[in-house]
């Protein structure tokens, strides 16, 4: 039997916290002027880098769970791909850009889940989380949307995903 101290360690707590800033993405991107896209692109930054802290916590202090290891993935996926599908009826992302994304991840989830079932466990590759902090830098621009010190990434952000699709 797993222990309610196990499963509710500081590394689940931060992953589940993370996961606690869908609904506000909900809110804030269901119309948001200038100030509010700062808010939630702030709040969606600050969930990101989270997921850095939990995984350093569990493996450092060795508070790893069957529990943390479903969940982070998980959470990044929850949070990433709600922020896009919401961003789609606003005009800042494109939904077939959100769809590729969408399908992607199903497909690595299944494989994974397989494997598990098989008793493998397939750890993310560096390349995986280097998609992930790229992916966390284009949505975080394309919530922002507004231009920031005569800088407006959506333009550039749209243009470079489009570019990456093409190359794959």
């Amino acid at each position: 039997m797993i222990s309610r101290r196990e499963t509710f360690n500081l590394p689940n707590t931060i992953t589940l916290m993370r996961i606690s800033v869908v609904p506000f993405l909900f809110i804030l991107l269901s119309d948001p002027g200038e100030f509010w896209s700062l808010v939630i692109a702030g709040l969606f930054v600050v969930a990101s880098i989270t997921d850095f802290f939990d995984g350093y916590i569990a493996r450092k202090y060795h508070m790893i769970t069957t529990m943390g290891k479903f969940l982070d993935p998980i959470a990044d996926k929850i949070i990433v791909n709600t922020a896009m599908i919401l961003m789609i009826p606003i005009g800042r992302i494109p939904a077939w850009i959100v769809a590729i994304t969408i399908i992607r991840d199903l497909i690595v989830d299944v494989i994974r889940s397989i494997a598990s079932s098989e008793g493998i466990y397939i750890q993310a590759s560096i390349l995986g989380k280097q998609k992930t902090v790229t992916q966390i830098i284009a949505v975080t621009a394309l919530m922002i949307h507004y231009s920031i010190f005569g800088i407006n990434a959506h333009p550039y952000i749209c243009v470079q995903n489009i570019s990456i699709f093409r190359s794959i």
